[in-house]
């Protein structure tokens, strides 16, 4: 009887994904990593409620995306057309609006609650609120010149801002500012 002789291990030979349609193409790895780059960079612009960019994003991305990927790229197109179009805010009443920029600040979407205290202001030139509000935003980063700016506009147009701001822990980081001391304590 004789021994069957061992043959040589080869190595498994590298095949295409299969897809309905055929075989895919696969793109070059740099390429692959930089579209990959992109794809998570829109979503995240998506997580953070910044549709309009992550909009443009994909769609860019869509002209050159692996067929792997159009169907989730349009699928999150749509969901930024979506979001877009039922995303205009109303309010009421600017103070509604104050309390919606103070939510978007304690969750630190600053950019945002920046612009809505803006426009609070440009509806009403003496919002102290929206003043006080910019100024706490300020304070949070560490930007101490605006925020004794608008903490002065907001005492300017409401004296109990004053008060408020001495228990307000949103300026902790201003507490040792000799400038910030004077405008709440003027009388010591």
């Amino acid at each position: 009887m004789s021994q069957p002789k061992p043959t040589s291990p080869t190595a498994p030979t590298k095949r295409s994904p299969r897809i309905l349609a055929g075989t895919a193409t696969l793109q070059p790895d740099g390429n692959r990593a930089a579209m990959m780059q992109s794809y998570e960079a829109a979503i995240h612009l998506m997580q953070e409620g910044k549709y309009d960019m992550a909009h443009a994003a994909f769609d860019k991305m869509l002209l050159s995306s692996p067929v792997e990927l159009a169907d989730r790229i349009r699928m999150y197109i749509s969901a930024c057309v979506s979001q877009m179009e039922s995303g205009a805010t109303t309010f009421s009443s600017s103070e509604e609006q104050y309390d919606y920029a103070v939510s978007l600040l304690n969750v630190g979407q600053y950019a945002d609650a920046r612009e809505h205290f803006v426009q609070i202001l440009d509806a009403n030139p003496s919002a102290d609120y929206a003043f006080y509000g910019l100024a706490v935003l300020a304070s949070m980063t560490g930007d101490s010149h605006q925020c004794l700016e608008h903490l002065t506009n907001a005492i300017k147009y409401n004296p109990r801002n004053r008060i408020q701001a001495r228990s307000d822990s949103d300026f902790q980081d201003m507490a040792d500012d000799p400038r910030f001391t004077e405008l709440l304590y003027p009388e010591v």
